[in-house]
C-alpha cells in the first residue's frame, strides 16, 4: 500500500505564492506612512537597496516576499482607517516615469509647464522641466524631501489639537487630517484637526527625537502632480468653511532640525559603549561610518522622487578591466611642482583646504541613465563623462594644468567638472588661457547640483558645531562619513547599496577643479604658487592670508606646514 504521508505533508506545506500590489503603489504606501526604505529594511532584515528594488520592479520570494507582502498589507490597512477606503496611489494609479516629459520623450532643455508637477528632488510643485525632470531652477525654492506647510495660518502650540480651520489649498478637502513631517523638516506647530464624535483612532505616533513641536500637515496634491497621498477626516470631523484659494507664495528652505541628532546620537551611543575613551570611540565610528553615512542619507531623501540607490546601466567605460584596475575616466588629479620658481629665498606655506569632498558634493549630478551622443555640443543642463581632445597648456610654468598630469596624447575620457572647467578657461573672462576642448562624444543625463545638498548641508553644520566646541569625536566621526561616501560610491565591496562610478569620478574631479580655481586666484592675485597637490594641498610664497581666510570652516584654509625654499639665480 502506498505511503501518502510524504504527499499529504508537502500538500500540508504547500501555498500560493503570497500576492504583492503593483510595483507603483509599493513606495507609495511607504511614503503615506512617512516611513524610510532604511526603517523597512530594518524591519524586514534586507537592505535599504534591496527595498529599493521591490520598488522599481524586482520581486522578493520565499519567506522575505511572505513578509514583504505582510508590511505591505498591513500599511494598506492602516491608511484605510483613516482615508475610509481611499487607495495611496498616485491620482492615476501609477508612478510617474523617470527620465520623461508628459509625452514621453526627453525635453531637450528648461521648459515652462503648462502645469505644476512634483519637482524630482523635493517633491514640491515645480513649474519648469529641465531636461526630462521637472525642477526648482532657483535652489531657494526647492525644500529638499519636505512638504510644504498649509498657506493659512498656523494655530499656537497646544496640548491638545483643536477643531480643523479653513482650507488653505484650493483642492483641499474640509477637515485634512496632517501627517507628520518627514524627518529634518521644521514647519512650526500646526495642530491637527481632531474628531469632535468619532471614536478613538489609532493612538498617533510621537515625533522622533530631533523633530521641531507639532506635526506639519501635509499639502494637497494638484490635479497634475501624482504627489502624496491626502488623509480626509474620519466621520464627525468638525470641519470649517473653505477658505478663498490662496494664492503662491516662495517656499523657504527648511532648516535641518532632526536630521543632526543622528549624528549626535551615534556619538552618544559610541562613548556611553566605551566609557567616555575617545579613541577606541572614533575608531568604533569611523568603521560604522559608511552604512552611517546611508542611513542619514536615506533620513535626508525622505519624499524626495529620485532613487539613490537605484543602479541605471553603465557604459563599458565606467567599468574596471580587472580587479584592482580602473576605467577609463580620468579624474584629473593634480601633482604639480612649479619647474622654475623666482630666485631667491622664499617662505612658502603649505595650505590645506578644509573639506574638499565635502564641498565638492555640490555639483552638476546625471540623474537617470547616461545617453550616447556624439559630435561637439555639450548642454549646460545635463552632466555625464566626455570624450574630449583637450587644449594645449602654455602655463605651466606657474600654474598647473588643469587636466592635471597626463603625457598621454589624443582624446581621453573626462568627467563634467573638468570639461567646465577647461570650457570657462577658454572664455575671455580669464584670458583666454586655452582654447575650448573638443567633445567628440559624450554619455550624459539631465543633471542637478542640488542631489546631495541637504546630505552635504547637514555634515557642514555637524562640523562646524563640532569645530565650535572642539568635539574631536564628532569631528573625525563626520569627515570619515563623507569622505568614505564618496570613495565607496563606486564599485566596492564597503557600500553595496550605491553603484554610481560616474557620480564618484564626478564629485572627486570637482574637488580637483576647486583646488585648480584656488591656485588661479593666488596667482591672478599676485601670489608665487609653488605646488598643487592632491584634493587639498596649497603651496605658496607670499602673504596669503590677504587672499584666503584661516581658520577650519569649509570655506576657509589652515597651515599644514611653513618652511623655506631658495632657489639660485638663473
Amino acid at each position: 500500500m502506498t505511503d501518502y504521508t510524504a504527499i499529504d505533508a508537502l500538500l500540508a506545506d504547500a501555498r500560493r505564492q503570497a500576492e504583492l500590489p503593483p510595483t507603483a503603489q509599493r513606495r507609495a504606501l511607504r511614503e503615506a506612512l512617512d516611513l524610510s526604505r532604511t526603517q523597512v529594511a530594518k524591519a524586514l532584515g534586507v537592505s535599504p537597496s534591496t527595498v529599493a528594488g521591490w520598488e522599481t520592479g524586482r520581486d522578493p520570494s520565499g519567506e522575505i516576499r511572505e513578509k514583504y507582502a505582510y508590511f505591505l498589507n498591513g500599511a494598506q490597512e492602516k491608511l484605510r482607517t483613516l482615508t475610509e477606503g481611499t487607495p495611496p496611489h498616485t491620482p492615476d494609479g501609477s508612478a510617474p516615469e523617470r527620465g520623461t516629459s508628459q509625452a514621453g520623450t526627453p525635453a531637450d532643455d528648461d521648459t515652462i509647464l503648462p502645469a505644476p508637477q512634483p519637482c524630482i528632488l523635493c517633491g514640491a510643485p515645480a513649474t519648469h522641466h529641465v531636461e526630462g525632470y521637472p525642477q526648482h531652477l532657483d535652489p531657494a525654492d526647492c525644500a529638499p524631501a519636505s512638504p510644504a506647510s498649509p498657506a493659512g495660518p498656523a494655530a499656537t502650540p497646544a496640548p491638545t489639537a483643536t477643531p480643523a480651520g479653513p482650507a488653505a489649498t484650493p483642492d483641499a478637502s474640509p477637515g485634512l487630517v496632517t501627517t507628520p513631517a518627514p524627518p529634518g523638516t521644521c514647519a512650526g506647530p500646526v495642530t491637527t484637526p481632531a474628531p469632535a464624535d468619532a471614536s478613538p483612532g489609532p493612538a498617533a505616533t510621537p515625533a522622533p527625537p530631533g523633530t521641531c513641536a507639532g506635526p506639519a500637515a501635509a499639502p494637497a496634491p494638484t490635479d497634475a502632480s501624482p504627489g502624496p497621498v491626502t488623509i480626509p477626516a474620519p466621520p464627525g470631523t468638525s470641519a470649517g468653511p473653505a477658505a478663498a484659494p490662496a494664492p503662491p507664495r516662495r517656499r523657504s528652505p527648511q532648516t535641518q532640525g532632526r536630521l543632526p541628532d543622528l549624528i549626535a546620537r551615534a556619538v552618544h551611543e559610541a562613548l556611553a559603549a566605551h566609557d567616555g575613551d575617545m579613541r577606541p570611540a572614533i575608531a568604533e565610528l569611523q568603521r560604522r561610518a559608511i552604512p552611517d553615512a546611508m542611513a542619514l542619507l536615506d533620513a535626508c531623501r525622505i519624499g524626495a522622487r529620485y532613487d539613490i540607490v537605484g543602479h541605471p546601466p553603465l557604459p563599458d567605460i565606467l567599468r574596471k578591466k580587472s580587479a584592482h584596475g580602473a576605467d577609463d575616466v580620468w579624474e584629473a588629479r593634480p601633482h604639480w611642482t612649479r619647474p622654475d620658481p623666482p630666485a631667491g629665498t622664499h617662505e612658502v606655506t603649505a595650505l590645506d583646504i578644509n573639506g574638499a569632498y565635502l564641498s565638492a558634493l555640490k555639483t552638476h549630478l546625471p540623474l537617470g541613465a547616461l545617453e550616447h551622443s556624439t559630435g561637439n555640443v555639450h548642454s549646460r543642463r545635463r552632466a555625464g563623462i566626455h570624450l574630449i581632445t583637450p587644449p594645449d597648456w602654455d602655463h605651466h610654468a606657474h600654474l598647473p594644468n588643469p587636466l592635471g598630469n597626463r603625457d598621454e596624447p589624443g582624446p581621453v575620457w573626462v568627467t563634467e567638472p573638468t570639461l567646465r572647467l577647461l570650457q570657462r578657461l577658454a572664455t575671455d573672462a580669464y584670458g583666454p588661457l586655452c582654447d575650448p576642448p573638443v567633445i567628440h562624444e559624450s554619455w550624459t543625463s539631465g543633471s542637478t547640483e542640488q542631489l546631495f545638498e541637504k546630505f552635504r548641508q547637514i555634515l557642514r553644520d555637524a562640523r562646524e558645531k563640532a569645530i565650535a566646541e572642539d568635539d574631536e569625536v564628532t569631528l573625525e566621526y563626520v569627515k570619515s562619513m563623507y569622505s568614505k561616501f564618496v570613495s565607496t560610491m563606486g564599485e566596492s565591496n564597503f557600500n553595496r547599496e550605491i553603484y554610481r562610478p560616474d557620480w564618484m569620478h564626478i564629485i572627486r574631479s570637482q574637488a580637483f577643479v576647486n583646488l585648480w580655481l584656488k591656485a588661479h586666484k593666488a596667482h591672478t592675485a599676485g601670489l608665487t604658487v609653488m605646488r598643487v597637490l592632491g584634493t587639498d594641498e596649497l603651496h605658496i610664497a607670499g602673504d596669503w592670508r590677504t587672499v584666503f581666510t584661516e581658520g577650519r570652516g569649509v570655506s576657509q584654509v589652515k597651515v599644514k606646514d611653513v618652511y623655506d625654499l631658495q632657489t639660485g639665480a638663473r
